[in-house]
């Protein structure tokens, strides 16, 4: 990459902002630590892909993997959600909380939207503008043009342009540097690792910042999904924004160093490293749902024929691991009475935890399997 430029600085009226070089063009990658990292990443991912085909009812434990991420990527932008909380219900929560839920909420159906899309949809600036019209919809800066590439100038930090510190593009520019990008996509003439190309996508996204608002999360969102779109992973496994937020500063670093410095190499070593330590999380997640599960099965034999009725609602709670009296009646088809009984075997066997201390509406979570989800 020594002969890249990332683009040039031009100077508005008082600010300067940064117009991106376009990206559809060859590539040759010569550093070879990149090229080292490249090779430990795709054998994590690898091993990491090997869990879409291995584990029975994959998806069950994919929907907790894409909860922890939205939490993480929003928690990047400032909202401050739990994954224990995201996991509740909108009004199990304290009125307080309950927009910021409403971001997490929206990040999970954006990235479901967008994988169910892909049947149907090639990787492209329609999918991904329908992603930011679902992030956005009901939240804050739902009324930022949701959906729509930015008519007006934006900026990254400082409370007015003015002490910006970073100006993206002008708004004229981002048509045709997201037709680009788009190009970049599905040019097969271009040979460049998948990998490296999804990295140069994201920093090139983020760079254009072509929305008003949003941007940080349809950025990291569109990861997995060209992941899965060029058929790198089966399923959406792989989520980078607790990498990015532990590293949030680097992070924020290694994008401006490409800008300021023209140093793709040093984004691409930062980016496959995150990739090769998420990998192996995530694969030590699924070695313990896998663990869980065998310990789970064991502890459930010891309720006799109510051990069927059990199963049935652990099977939810691999899913949605919060749940409480009415749910247990609902899930298992018993009368509230038998639902209730049923929670106290649970709790008995360690499986359910009360978390409300009340002595209504009582709350339960099934904390060992939550557990493997919070670092």
């Amino acid at each position: 990459m020594q002969e890249f430029v990332a683009g040039r600085w031009v100077s508005r009226g008082g600010h300067r902002t940064f117009e991106p070089a376009p990206i559809c063009r060859p590539w040759q990658v010569t550093d070879m630590t990149v090229q080292q990292l490249l090779s430990k990443a795709d054998r994590e991912l690898g091993r990491l892909d090997m869990y879409s085909t291995h584990v029975p009812n994959i998806e069950l434990f994919i929907v907790m993997h894409v909860t922890k991420e939205a939490t993480q990527s929003s928690k990047i932008e400032g909202t401050w959600t739990r994954i224990e909380e995201a996991v509740l219900d909108r009004e199990d929560l304290p009125v307080e909380k309950r927009d910021d839920w409403e971001e997490v909420q929206n990040y999970i159906a954006a990235l479901d939207h967008s994988v169910r899309a892909l049947e149907d949809l090639p990787f492209s600036a329609r999918l991904i503008s329908d992603a930011h019209r679902v992030l956005m919809r009901g939240v804050r800066g739902a009324h930022k043009a949701p959906g729509q590439f930015r008519k007006t100038q934006n900026w990254i930090g400082g409370a007015s342009i003015d002490d910006a510190v970073f100006i993206p593009p002008a708004a004229a520019s981002v048509p045709d540097l997201m037709t680009d990008l788009e190009r970049f996509v599905h040019d097969e003439s271009i040979i460049l690792p998948d990998l490296l190309k999804i990295a140069l996508i994201h920093y090139q996204f983020e760079t254009i910042h072509p929305f008003l608002d949003g941007n940080g999360r349809v950025g990291r969102l569109l990861i997995p999904l060209y992941l899965v779109d060029r058929g790198v992973l089966e399923r959406p496994i792989l989520y980078l924004s607790d990498f990015l937020e532990r590293n949030r500063s680097l992070y924020y670093d290694n994008l401006m160093r490409v800008r300021e410095k023209n140093d793709l190499d040093h984004w691409f070593r930062f980016f496959l490293t995150g990739v090769i330590e998420t990998a192996r999380k995530g694969i030590a997640t699924f070695d313990g749902i896998l663990s869980l599960q065998r310990e789970i099965d064991e502890r459930v034999r010891q309720l006799g024929r109510r051990a069927g009725t059990a199963a049935t609602v652990i099977h939810h709670l691999y899913q949605r691991p919060s749940i409480d009296a009415a749910g247990v009646s609902e899930v298992a088809e018993v009368s509230l009475p038998t639902a209730y009984k049923l929670i106290g075997d649970l709790e008995r066997l360690g499986i359910l935890r009360e978390t409300t201390g009340a002595q209504r509406g009582r709350l339960y979570l099934f904390h060992e399997y939550l557990a493997l989800f919070i670092d």
